[in-house]
C-alpha cells in the first residue's frame, strides 16, 4: 500500500518537473528562433537595400563581436586563422619565423626574437618594424597581417623592415618552432633552486617536473616557482604541476556552471614529484588563470607561501566549441573554485560603469575562507600574496608608460646607442634614467588620472548649478597642485620604472633566457623568496595561523 502511494505521489511530481522544464526549453527554443529570424531577415535587407555596397563578411564580424562584447573578454569568436593561434597558444609549436611579433595598422613589429630561431638568425631585433611580406604591403592587408610570416617548414619569406629609420630587407627561412613553457632552471645558490614557467603548455607540468628532478640532483633542497606575468592556459596542466607537490586524489579545483555536464571536480591522478621540500611561488598582476589555479591551490592547501604582488584575477573557464567553415567560439562555460572554496574572479562582467567597463569587486565585499591550517584567504581579487611586496605592484603611473610602449621604445634606442657586454653587472645609471625622462617629454608623454576627471565632473556640476565663479580659483588650484604632482611622478617611481627599463634591455642584448639568469642575482622577489627558503622557522610561520 505505501508503494503503491508513493508511486501516486512521484509519478504527478515527475509529470510536472518534466512538463515545466519542457516548457522552459521551448520557451527559450521560440526565443532564440524568433530572433535567428529576425536578424536574418535584417542582415538580408541591409544587404540588399542599403544605399552604399556593404560587405557581408564585415557586418557580420561586427554583429558577432559585438554581440560578445555585452559579456566578458574570454568569451570570443575564432575564424580559422584565430583556431590556428590559439592552437599553437595551447602546443607551444607552430612554423613560422621565430619571433613575437605585433601587429599594428600599418606594420608588424618584432617584439621578442628566439633566440637560435629563424628570425634571429636572420638578424632582425626586437623593434625592427616590418612593412612589407614577400609582395604584400602589411598596411594594404585587410586580415592579421602577422599570418603572412606563418607558413610551411623550410619555405622562405622576405620581409622589408624599418630600423631605426633606414629601410632594410631579410630572406627568413621558416621552421617549426617550439616555444618552451619553461624558459631557464638554475640554481640560485647551493641549495636553493629557481623555475622559471612562462606558459601552461600541453608541456608544462613535464617541463617543469624534469627542471625541479634537475635542480634537485644539483644539490636543490628548496625550489622558487616563478609564475610572473604567466597568462595561463590549459586547467588540466596547472593540476598536474599542482600534484608535483601535493597527495594524489588531492582536489585542486572544481568548476561550476550552469550546465551540468561542466561541473567538475579536478583531483591529483599521480604520485607527487617531492611533498616535503619547502616551495615558494612568485606571482604578480600579470599572473592569471591556470596561474591563479597553482599559486591559490597551494596557498589554499599550505603547500607553498606565494610573494609579491596579487595576481590578476581571473576565476573563468573557457571551452572551445566548433562552428561551421573551420571557425570556433571560445565560450565561457564555468567558474572555478579553490580547494578552499574561494572564486578569485576579480572583474564583474555582469555589471557595469557607466562607461560599460566591468566593475571591480570591492575589498569590503570580499568573502574569506580558511586555508588547510586554518589560516584566513579571500575570494574576489585574485590571489593575495602571503607576503605582499611593494616593489611588485604595479604603479599607475608605471602602467600607463608601459601601456603606452614608452619602456620598450627606449629599449630600442638604448640598444643602438650603447653596448653592453656582462650580464649580471648591468645596470641602468642616473643619467640613463636622466635621459629617459628627458625621451617622455620630448615625446609628449601624458596621463589623465581618475582625480582629474573626478575635478572636471565637480566643475561640470557647478556650472550647471551657476557655481563655477565661486569654485573656478580652488578649482584651478587643485588642477595646478595636480599637475606639480604629475610632473614629479616619473621621479618618485624611479626604481620600479629602472626595474621595468633594465628588464626590457636585458633582453635586447642576451634574450629572455638571459633577463631570467639576471633575476637569480638582482631581483628582490627571488632575493626575498630566498631569504625565506633559508629560514625554516620564517617559512613555517607563514603556512601556520
Amino acid at each position: 500500500m505505501k508503494t503503491l502511494l508513493k508511486k501516486k505521489i512521484i509519478i504527478p511530481v515527475l509529470a510536472v518537473m518534466v512538463l515545466l522544464t519542457t516548457t522552459a526549453y521551448k520557451s527559450d527554443f521560440f526565443e532564440i528562433a524568433k530572433q535567428i529570424e529576425i536578424f536574418t531577415t535584417l542582415f538580408k535587407e541591409i544587404n540588399m537595400n542599403y544605399v552604399d555596397e556593404t560587405n557581408p563578411g564585415d557586418l557580420m564580424d561586427t554583429a558577432i563581436k559585438n554581440m560578445l562584447a555585452d559579456l566578458d573578454p574570454y568569451t570570443v569568436f575564432f575564424n580559422e586563422q584565430d583556431v590556428e593561434a590559439s592552437r599553437i597558444n595551447n602546443t607551444g609549436d607552430y612554423t613560422g619565423i621565430g619571433a613575437t611579433v605585433k601587429t599594428l595598422k600599418d606594420k608588424l613589429v618584432i617584439v621578442e626574437p628566439f633566440k637560435d630561431y629563424p628570425a634571429d638568425e636572420a638578424g632582425l631585433k626586437a623593434g625592427d618594424e616590418i612593412i612589407k611580406v614577400d609582395n604584400i604591403v602589411v598596411a594594404d592587408f585587410k586580415d592579421d597581417a602577422g599570418e603572412l610570416l606563418q607558413g610551411a617548414s623550410g619555405s622562405k619569406v622576405n620581409v622589408t623592415y624599418l630600423r631605426q629609420g633606414e629601410t632594410k630587407t631579410a630572406t627568413i627561412t621558416r621552421q617549426e618552432v617550439e616555444v618552451k613553457a619553461v624558459p631557464l632552471y638554475d640554481m640560485v645558490n647551493e641549495t636553493v633552486g629557481y623555475v622559471a614557467l612562462s606558459k601552461f603548455t600541453q608541456t608544462a607540468s613535464r617541463e617543469t617536473a624534469n627542471a625541479i628532478k634537475s635542480l634537485k640532483a644539483d644539490g636543490a633542497k628548496q625550489i622558487i616557482l616563478d609564475l610572473r606575468g604567466n597568462p595561463g592556459g590549459l586547467l588540466v596542466e596547472a593540476v598536474n604541476i599542482v600534484n608535483l607537490f601535493v597527495p594524489k586524489n588531492q582536489v585542486v579545483v572544481t568548476t561550476k556552471s550552469k550546465v551540468e555536464k561542466y561541473n567538475r571536480t579536478y583531483t591529483t591522478q599521480n604520485e607527487p614529484l617531492d611533498l616535503q621540500i619547502p616551495l615558494v611561488v612568485l606571482i604578480d598582476g600579470g599572473s592569471a588563470s591556470a596561474s591563479e589555479i597553482v599559486s591559490g591551490s597551494l596557498q589554499d592547501l599550505d603547500r607553498a607561501v606565494v610573494i609579491g604582488s596579487r595576481s590578476f584575477g581571473k576565476g573563468l573557464v573557457q571551452r572551445p566549441k566548433p562552428l561551421t567553415y573551420g571557425t570556433q567560439l571560445k565560450v565561457t562555460i564555468s567558474r572555478y573554485y579553490t580547494p578552499s572554496g574561494r572564486c578569485i574572479q576579480a572583474l564583474d562582467y555582469w555589471h557595469r560603469d557607466e562607461k560599460g567597463n566591468a566593475v571591480r569587486t570591492k575589498q569590503e565585499n570580499y568573502n574569506a575562507f580558511k586555508t588547510k591550517n586554518g589560516r584566513p584567504v579571500f575570494d574576489g581579487g585574485g590571489v593575495l600574496p602571503d607576503l605582499e611586496l611593494e616593489e611588485s605592484k604595479m604603479s599607475t603611473l608605471a602602467k600607463h608608460i608601459e601601456d603606452q610602449d614608452f619602456i620598450f621604445n627606449y629599449a630600442t634606442k638604448y640598444y643602438y646607442n650603447n653596448a653592453v657586454t656582462d650580464l649580471m653587472s648591468f645596470q641602468l645609471s642616473d643619467s640613463d634614467f636622466n635621459d629617459f625622462n628627458s625621451y617622455l617629454e620630448s615625446n609628449n608623454f601624458a596621463f589623465k588620472t581618475k582625480t582629474e576627471d573626478a575635478l572636471t565632473k565637480v566643475l561640470d556640476v557647478a556650472k550647471e548649478e551657476e557655481l563655477d565663479d565661486d569654485l573656478k580659483a580652488s578649482y584651478n588650484a587643485l588642477i595646478s597642485k595636480l599637475n606639480t604632482v604629475k610632473s614629479e611622478a616619473v621621479s618618485n617611481n624611479k626604481e620600479q620604472l629602472k626595474t621595468l627599463l633594465e628588464n626590457e634591455i636585458i633582453k635586447r642584448y642576451f634574450y629572455r633566457e638571459g633577463l631570467y639568469k639576471y633575476f637569480l642575482a638582482h631581483n628582490i622577489e627571488v632575493k626575498k623568496a630566498t631569504s625565506i627558503l633559508t629560514n625554516p622557522s620564517e617559512y613555517n610561520g607563514y603556512l601556520n595561523p
